[in-house]
C-alpha cells in the first residue's frame, strides 16, 4: 500500500449519489475523511489484486478504486476517473 499523507493524486469534481450521502450520514462519517484516504493512497479494503491495479493506475493514469467500511457495516465506494476529472462516493449496489 502506498498511503502516505501527502495527496498521490487529483480527485476533481467530488460527487456522490444518495445512498452515499445517505449512508455517510447514518454512520455519522464525514466524506472528507473517506476522500482524504483515498486521495493519499489509502485503498481501504480492496482485495490485493484491486490494490496493485491502483498503484499501476497512479503511473498509468487508469481508473482508481477504494473501498471502505463504514461504522454501521455499510460499505462506500470511492471511484476517480481516468482523467482525473471526476471522483464518486456510492454504495457498490449503486454501480
Amino acid at each position: 500500500m502506498n498511503f502516505t499523507s501527502k495527496p498521490v493524486t487529483k480527485l476533481g469534481q467530488v460527487v456522490a449519489t444518495p445512498g452515499a450521502l445517505e449512508a455517510l450520514e447514518d454512520a455519522a462519517t464525514q466524506p472528507a475523511e473517506l476522500l482524504a484516504r483515498h486521495q493519499a493512497g489509502d485503498w481501504g479494503e480492496v482485495p490485493p489484486e484491486d490494490a496493485a491495479e491502483n498503484e499501476l493506475s497512479l503511473k498509468q493514469g487508469f481508473r482508481l478504486l477504494s473501498a471502505y467500511t463504514l461504522p454501521t457495516g455499510a460499505r462506500i465506494w470511492i471511484i476517480t476517473e481516468a482523467d482525473r476529472s471526476v471522483t464518486t462516493l456510492l454504495l457498490p449496489s449503486e454501480y
